[in-house]
């Protein structure tokens, strides 16, 4: 789809704004930053699309930007390039006096919606009845305040891909089981790789509010949500098979939000830190099969030239939610800034804001 065609499918900018050429909107929005100047940091994740990452004052993964927004002490104004739950994050690190702003608000995340309070309470209740006082809760930071909150209101911390291991660790030395939320996958491969077996894995599924042991029914340590992230799902088993065979001295390296099978037949496994960071120091020569985001497999192809890099799958799109932040969206929020207009803010209530903070600290104090 053009850029006309989106503009007019998002309805948010006027008739004029439908006529202007990419050159026009790369020059309005750099001008509105620019005459915003220190008022104003666009932070911006590594799955966002390259038209609109160039603008980012910075860039990282989930915990990166975590770190870098509980650093923001002089921004009036932070504009998230990325998706609802990472603008929570931020308004929750951030000072009270600081305005985070969410270009477009339809830019969700299916896995987080995969778990919502009520189902999380519903879970514990059922938990704690067969378990007693024996379960941690963690969560990824892909979930929702509410749900960040509930893990912190109930001695848990948040977790991301970069750090799961440690968490993990630290998890299962406070208490015997792990109530791990809401990506399973990631749950998985991590429990695997601290030398949990999956026997001792189970999933809660929270439709039919009961406990699955697609393992084998032995006494469970983890415990995990039945979500999962619609990209990473699609790199299955078949595909590292179809590129093993048309490539065979090409190296495959996955996210572990991709399901166990993909993840046990992949040469390396790690978060999109990790994954950038293994591009970065490979030779010249390299061949790479990457299973993660569209946009960041791309934009690493076209960094290293001198490597061979394509997607596991190059049949699936990218993060449809994150590729909501377009240019268009990024200009209306700027240029409204510029005019004194404070549009699509992002502001936790401060219960659920302390709450989840208390597993966010947790949790970066440990990373």
């Amino acid at each position: 789809m053009n850029l006309e065609s989106q503009c007019a499918l998002d309805g948010i900018v006027t008739a004029d704004d439908l006529a202007i050429s990419s050159e026009e909107l790369d020059q309005r929005i750099a001008d509105a930053k620019k005459e915003l100047g220190h008022r104003l940091t666009i932070l911006g994740h590594h799955y966002q699309r390259d038209d609109v990452i160039r603008f980012a004052d910075y860039r990282g993964d989930s915990l990166q930007l975590a770190r870098i927004a509980a650093d923001l002490k002089e921004s009036e104004y932070v504009v998230f390039c990325g998706v609802h739950f990472m603008a929570e994050t931020t308004d929750i690190l951030t000072g009270d006096d600081q305005i985070v702003i969410l270009p477009d608000m339809n830019a969700g995340c299916s896995m987080a919606d995969m778990a919502d309070l009520e189902e999380v309470e519903e879970c514990w209740d059922v938990l704690t009845s067969l378990y007693g006082d024996t379960i941690i809760p963690v969560t990824y930071v892909n979930s929702t305040a509410a749900i960040k909150a509930f893990v912190g209101q109930h001695g848990g911390l948040t977790v991301t891909s970069s750090n799961a291991e440690r968490i993990l660790t630290y998890a299962f030395n406070q208490k015997a089981k792990v109530l791990f939320l809401p990506d399973q996958h990631l749950g998985r491969n991590t429990g695997v790789k601290l030398g949990i077996p999956l026997s001792q894995m189970c999933v809660y599924d929270p439709k039919r509010m009961e406990l699955e042991f697609p393992h084998g029914q032995e006494e469970p340590r983890m415990i995990l949500w039945k979500g999962h992230c619609s990209v990473h799902q699609k790199f299955e088993p078949k595909h590292v098979h179809q590129v093993r065979e048309q490539y065979p001295d090409i190296r495959v390296i996955v996210h572990p939000e991709c399901m166990y099978e993909t993840v046990q037949l992949a040469d390396e496994a790690g978060s999109t830190d990790y994954i950038i960071k293994a591009i970065r120091k490979a030779p010249a020569g390299t061949k790479w099969a990457i299973g993660t985001e569209h946009n960041l497999v791309n934009r690493l192809a076209q960094e290293h030239p001198e490597q061979f890099i394509i997607s596991l799958n190059s049949m699936i799109c990218p993060c449809l939610t994150m590729n909501r932040i377009d240019r268009p969206h990024l200009l209306r929020s700027l240029e409204n800034l510029v005019n004194g207009k404070e549009e699509n803010v992002i502001r936790v209530d401060r219960e659920t804001a302390q709450w989840a903070k208390v597993a966010i600290d947790r949790m970066l104090s440990l990373s």
